[in-house]
Formats: C-alpha cells, structure tokens, sequence
C-alpha cells in the first residue's frame, strides 16, 4: 500500500491505528526517557501545535492541514479537521472546540454534533496583511486568563519577494534601507509585531520589533514571554518580557505605530532605535545553547520535573535539545539564565510545539519546514531518578548563588578550578553585510576570575564571589568535577546568566 493511499484510507474513516511506542532505552543512572509517538503512514507530521484534551488524548495539527488527535491508552489516531494552511499553533477551548492559527486567519474549529469530528470553521480574525513573502509564518495562539489571544507574526525574508496583490495596506518603508543592504522587512500590517486578539475578535497591536516570534507562552502570574530568533538585528536569539506598547528592536516594524510618520526605520541611527527597545530578559548564546528557541512551556504542578517548578522549557529547532530558563526580577525587570534540559537521549532535532500530558510528561513535535529540523512526535518522562542539576542560578551584589537539586560533595564544589567562568555581550546592530547568516560575534570575551567560594551548611548550594559584575553582559558558567554525595555528576555543566541589571546596593 503506498503512503498516499494509506493517508486516503485514515482521511476517509478517520481513524488509523499505529504500534505502540517504546521510550529509547536509557542508562541506569539516567534521569529522562524519550519515545517516540508512532504517527500514521502517509502522514507528513510536520507539528504545528500540540494541545490535550480533558480525557487526556492529545490534540495536533500539521503544517499540511490536518488536526488529528491521538489516544495514549489505545495507539489510536482519529482525523479531527482538515484543509487548513499551515496551522503552526492550536489552543484547546474544549473538548468540542479548538483556535488553530493558520497562515490566513485565527480559526475556531468546533465539533457541534460531538461526533469525533469538526463540522464548523468560524474566522475569529484576519485582520493584519499577507504580502505573498513565503516567510510570513504566524506563530501562536496563547490565550491568557481573560479569554484574550495572544499571535506573533513573522516579518517577510529579504530572500523572498511579494505579489502584486497583497492583503492590508503596503507600506514600502519598512523594506530596505538607503544602503541597498537587504533585510527582514514588514511591509504590510502587522509583521513583527505580537497581536492581542479579544473575545471579540477585535484585533489590538500589542507590541512590536520582532524579527521571527516563534513562540508564545505565560508564566503563572500572566506575564506573556516570547522568543525571537537570531539573525538580522537579533545577534543571538532570546526571551522577551512583553508588555503592551514596547519595541523589542527589529526596526521594520515601527512602520506600523501608530504615530509613525511615513519614515523609513532604518534610516534611524542605532542608537535611537537602542534608546526605544526593551533588551531581552535571557539572551540564548547563538551557538552554544540556542539557535532557533521556539516555544516556552511554564512548569507548573508537575510532579515528573517538580525540581524545576516555575521556569520555562523551550523547544530547540537546530539541534536534538530541550533546554530550561529561569527568572528572577531585578529592578523591576525580568533577567536570568538558561541551561540544557534534555540534550540527545534519542530526541530529535526540530523541536518546535511542547505540551505537558495528563501524567506530566513532555510531548514534543517537531518540524523542518524549510528549516533544519525533522518530524513526528515524541514524549519526554521521568525515569523516576531524581535530577542531579543546577536547580537554578541567582544573582548577587558580588557574584551568583548555584543551587543544586541535590546535596553535592563538598570537596569538588568548593574547588575554584572545577568553575570556568566568561563574560561577553552582543552589539545591537544591523547584520553586516558580509556576515554569514547563522553567525554571531561575541563581543569583549574575557575570563572571569572567581574570588571566593562558599557552601551552604546543606551543601545545597555555593556562593561564587567574582571582582565585579558588569550589566550588559553574558556570564557564561562551565561546571567540571562536581558530584553528588553518590558520586553521581551533574546532568548539566553549562549555564549562561543574562545580567541585564544589577541589584540594588
């Protein structure tokens, strides 16, 4: 049977039925498991967005249109919607009805008969433009505790041109600079910019300066969180804070603020457009932990990664990587540092939806799309071996406090020669021209000597005294020879601290 005649036969009765997953076998001492989700022949599971339903089936769309969902207790695949333009994020309403964001509008898709199976599409909203630019991909929806969606929308590829017809206003302003120097560009309504969407439908510019938004998430007192990629005016790739009428430094979206005056934003010198943006609260070292963040995931009441309570996962599409964010806030703005999660173990790269299941396992779908990445769908668990981490890295007025999920052997942690720690910090600048595309340059790279080492008297945690601390700047941590009291060794030795702010004296 070939795949497309497969797919026919589950698209017709909408139901396909796949072996069971087995999660990769790991070492004893290992902490996570990964397997992998069995997805229908013919399928071209390129994941969009992943959501569970109350009985915990989990709920996917595919860049191709379908929204199918599948049930862990039977291996089950059943065909929920389908016809959609790259769906590239769902969010769950209930069991009857779901938001799915394609390329064209935000969607409610709804089953009103109950019979497993759509039967109405309603537009919610397609109100911002389409230029024809192949990269204007739309990323979300996030919905917060009011009812509000939250979407992000890419801003078009200086690879890629536009059609004669466009949706939405056109505004050549925001494309090229006087120098000729192509780059990421909004030429209609609202690319770059992250949308609020209420109830209604009503479609609110919230905040703008985005280069490629491809993740949306809140934490658990509401504040929204998104991830911008590196390239052109994003020098390495990062988490923003965003808040309502801010601009995060892409310039071709000023374009579309309201009070703009027909200028080109480019033309404006850096170091305006530096005095009108908000800096990311983490900055992903390009290279080093993240290429290509997508979506962040808030841990919450979850009993699998409860080390972790409180911060963010984030999908990584270049490599076979998960990796983890905490925050602190400092003078009133949030910072803080980002370390791998889970790192190979049989993960795939393309890692670009995250939703926790019933159990609280991690189910991860993937995607390349043009992109570096790979499809399907796979579910990170616990092995029931508790983390022996960095349960998360904090800022003091003369170094850094690193707390352990487990009690480490003090002879190691206390030895200055097991920490290498650097600084460095990227310029904000339009990309020079004869800069690869998937290249960074860290700026002021220099060691950082550390003064003075102390242990907790739990041995939970160490206080590393450094000279001075510099705002601005990525203190960058390599930890070596630290073991728990079982000699077990950290799961992960690198962590990176974005010290935008520091405490007050």
């Amino acid at each position: 049977m070939t795949k497309t005649r497969h797919l026919l036969i589950v698209l017709l009765t909408g139901l396909c039925i796949v072996t069971a997953c087995k999660p990769k076998p790991q070492g004893a001492g290992a902490t996570y498991q990964v397997a992998t989700i069995p997805v229908p022949d013919g399928l071209l599971a390129e994941t969009g967005g992943l959501d569970f339903l109350s009985d915990g089936r989990l709920i996917a769309c595919f860049t191709r249109g379908e929204v199918m969902i599948f049930d862990p207790k039977t291996n089950e695949w059943q065909l929920f919607a389908k016809g959609l333009h790259e769906p590239l994020g769902l969010v769950v309403i209930n069991d009857a009805e779901i938001v799915v964001l394609q390329r064209p509008e935000l969607t409610r898709i709804t089953d009103t008969d109950k019979d497993g199976k759509a039967d109405v599409y309603e537009k919610i909203t397609d109100d911002f433009g389409i230029s024809g630019n192949y990269h204007e991909f739309n990323y979300g929806p996030v919905r917060d505790s009011e009812g509000n969606f939250y979407i992000a929308l890419n801003t078009a590829s200086s690879g890629g041109g536009i059609r004669e017809n466009v949706r939405g206003e056109l505004r050549l302003n925001g494309r090229d600079g006087a120098d000729g120097k192509r780059q990421m560009y909004s030429v209609v309504p609202y690319r770059g910019w992250v949308l609020k969407i209420q109830p209604n439908g009503k479609v609110i510019p919230f905040a703008s300066g985005f280069r490629s938004p491809n993740g949306l998430g809140f934490d658990d007192s509401g504040n929204l969180f998104v991830t911008d990629n590196q390239s052109d005016w994003v020098e390495t790739s990062t988490l923003y804070h965003v808040k309502k009428d801010r601009f995060f430094g892409h310039p071709a979206s000023l374009v579309w603020q309201e009070e703009w005056k027909n200028a080109d934003p480019f033309s404006l010198p850096i170091s305006t457009l530096d005095s009108l943006r908000t800096k990311a609260s983490v900055l992903f070292p390009h290279g080093i932990m993240a290429n290509s963040p997508t979506q962040p995931l808030l841990i919450k009441n979850n009993e699998q990664f409860k080390d972790f309570e409180g911060q963010f996962l984030i999908g990584e599409m270049n490599r076979d990587r998960i990796f983890r964010v905490m925050l602190e806030e400092v003078a009133g703005e949030f910072q803080g540092a980002c370390i791998p999660f889970v790192d190979g173990q049989g993960l795939r790269v393309g890692n670009n939806r995250l939703a926790f299941g019933p159990d609280g396992s991690l189910w991860v779908g993937q995607i390349e799309h043009g992109w570096r990445g790979d499809q399907g769908i796979q579910k990170i668990s616990s092995t029931g071996n508790p983390p022996m981490d960095i349960a998360k890295m904090s800022l003091t007025k003369n170094g850094f406090t690193i707390t352990f999920t487990q009690a480490v052997n003090p002879e190691g942690a206390l030895a200055i020669k097991n920490y290498q720690l650097r600084r460095y910090y990227y310029a904000y600048q339009k990309k020079p021209f004869d800069e690869p595309v998937d290249k960074s340059t860290q700026r002021d790279l220099q060691s950082v000597a550390i003064k003075d080492i102390t242990i907790s008297a739990d041995h939970m945690r160490v206080e590393l005294v450094l000279e001075a601390l510099k705002p601005g700047y990525v203190y960058e941590l390599k930890l070596d020879s630290i073991f728990n009291q079982a000699g077990k060794p950290l799961d992960n030795q690198l962590i990176a601290y974005t010290l935008n702010n520091l405490l007050p004296s």
